[in-house]
């Protein structure tokens, strides 16, 4: 009987043995097959996918590769000490402006006292040719720049100059340049620099408050975040981009090669579900803030204690390009001192098609960057409809006019010291560019009246992101909040044929 179940149990023990290194090779062999095709599939080009998906091949993969430049690197390397000395002061005299349009309100003045790019070059790991048009060039690098640059900001908080150093700055990004040909030496007349959306830019670096501890002021790392992201996405980020004329350039192709309006779009804010309760004692008094670029923020109503609100305003906002452009929803928590983040998110305008009205529910996150800030908990949604109006030229040139207007009403206003920058205008007047259209004979269209310049008041709602009270002023500015404007000229604007009407909501 002892040696029975001795026996019994060695042919127990060699048969668990045996099922244990089946299924190990079972799970090798699946991962070794696993690892073959993820290598095929790495080596596989355009025409293999192709093959493999037939009908239902994504028209948005790109297999555009770059190439290497170990030539340009080595250029950079001898040339970067002159690049240096002929650009700081230049780049240093274009970056003064754009602190002033994008300073926060929390600062009262924003200035450049020390941009030195440092001794070590940028990297350029690779480029591409985009494409070839008649009389352009447009191409891709793969750009990285961790060098040993130095900037100091002036910036004054409370009375007083506060220098702000940002060290040890790295940038990472696919930098976009478009060289227009030109007959004459060099060849090249203008070029156009944008940086990609896709992937988005990283900027890196250290931030320390010289003879102070940034801690010492509250939101100063936030406030300084949010003004070196903004103005990067809100300038560089391409549809947007900067001209660079070579020599005498005709102001035709300078014109030529800027930004330019392409269209309207109509957003009426419907209303958020299931938002997430950010009070202790009662529920959020939630507002939402919108944007395409964030420079032109506009903002609704705030609905007391209610995680359920329905707004039903309209606003809207000039687009760019709807290839690369995204409306931004924010729904925030009016509270004393800081609002606070109740979720956000983001609608691609790629897919808009002309003078449809869409209706679009999205969930919120706690931020944009999904990989980087993980949030398990349910935000809640919100609902929008979306109506994208493509200009005519007449319309385009009268956009375009008018946001120059506004522009530089939002310049002048700053330096009167009556908002803390351009970007706090979230109420005020209004521009509203609107078509009229009537059939003609058969079926045909033609503009029969375009909206010019409607002027409201509004609230200006500065930010409080110094913790300070809120601050309300009044201004005949670019409209954020939903009020009634009133046509400086002609009578109201209607709709004719499901385009645009300004109504009051």
């Amino acid at each position: 009987m002892v040696l029975g179940g001795l026996f019994f149990g060695f042919l127990v023990g060699v048969a668990i043995m045996a099922g244990f290194k089946y299924l190990s090779d079972l799970r090798r062999k699946a991962r070794i097959r696993k690892i073959a095709g993820i290598y095929l599939l790495s080596q596989a080009d355009e025409v293999d996918f192709k093959k493999l998906c037939g009908s239902s091949y994504p028209n948005h993969i790109s297999f555009l590769t770059f190439d290497k430049v170990n030539w340009l690197n080595e250029m950079l390397v001898k040339f970067w000490p002159f690049v240096v000395e002929a650009t700081e002061q230049r780049v240093k005299l274009a970056l003064e402006p754009m602190l002033e349009m994008y300073r926060p309100a929390g600062i009262s003045s924003l200035t450049l006292e020390k941009f030195h790019l440092g001794k070590v070059p940028p990297q350029i790991d690779g480029v591409r040719v985009q494409r070839l048009q008649k009389g352009q060039v447009h191409m891709d690098m793969d750009f990285k720049w961790g060098g040993d640059g130095d900037v100091v900001l002036n910036a004054g908080v409370m009375g007083t100059k506060l220098p702000i150093q940002l060290k040890k700055l790295s940038f990472f990004s696919t930098i976009r340049v478009i060289f227009q040909l030109s007959d004459e030496i060099p060849c090249i007349s203008a070029l156009v620099v944008a940086v990609l959306p896709n992937p988005k830019f990283q900027i890196d670096y250290k931030l320390k408050v010289i003879g102070g501890s940034t801690g010492s002021i509250p939101g100063l790392g936030d406030m300084i975040e949010d003004l070196v992201n903004s103005s990067v996405s809100d300038q560089l980020e391409w549809p947007h981009r900067i001209v660079l004329p070579v020599g005498d350039t005709p102001a035709d192709i300078i014109s030529e090669l800027g930004l330019k309006l392409q269209g309207k779009l109509r957003v009426t804010v419907v209303r958020a579900t299931n938002l997430k309760n950010m009070e202790k004692i009662g529920k959020s008094d939630p507002y939402v803030r919108l944007y395409v670029r964030v420079l032109f923020k506009k903002k609704t109503k705030v609905i007391d204690n209610n995680l359920n609100p329905e707004w039903n305003e309209v606003f809207e906002f000039d687009v760019e390009d709807t290839e690369t452009q995204s409306l931004v929803l924010q729904v925030k928590d009016e509270d004393i001192g800081t609002d606070k983040e109740l979720g956000i998110t983001t609608v691609s305008l790629h897919d808009l098609k002309p003078d449809t009205e869409i209706e679009v529910t999205k969930r919120l996150f706690k931020s944009l960057d999904t990989v980087r800030v993980k949030d398990k908990g349910d935000r809640g949604s919100i609902t929008v409809r979306l109506l994208y109006h493509p200009y005519t030229k007449e319309e385009q040139d009268i956009a375009m006019a008018i946001e120059k207007g506004e522009l530089e009403a939002k310049e002048e206003l700053k330096n009167a010291g009556v908002v803390g920058g351009a970007m706090d205008a979230v109420g005020g007047g209004v521009k509203m560019v609107g078509t009229g259209f009537s059939t003609v004979g058969s079926g045909g269209a033609k503009l029969v009246g375009t909206g010019v310049g409607a002027v409201g008041s509004g609230v200006v709602r500065a930010s409080r992101m110094m913790s300070s009270g809120v601050k309300r002023l009044s201004s005949n500015h670019r409209l954020v909040n939903s009020a009634s404007p009133t046509p400086l000229t002609g009578s109201p604007m209607r709709e004719t044929n499901g385009l645009f009407k300004s109504k009051e909501v």
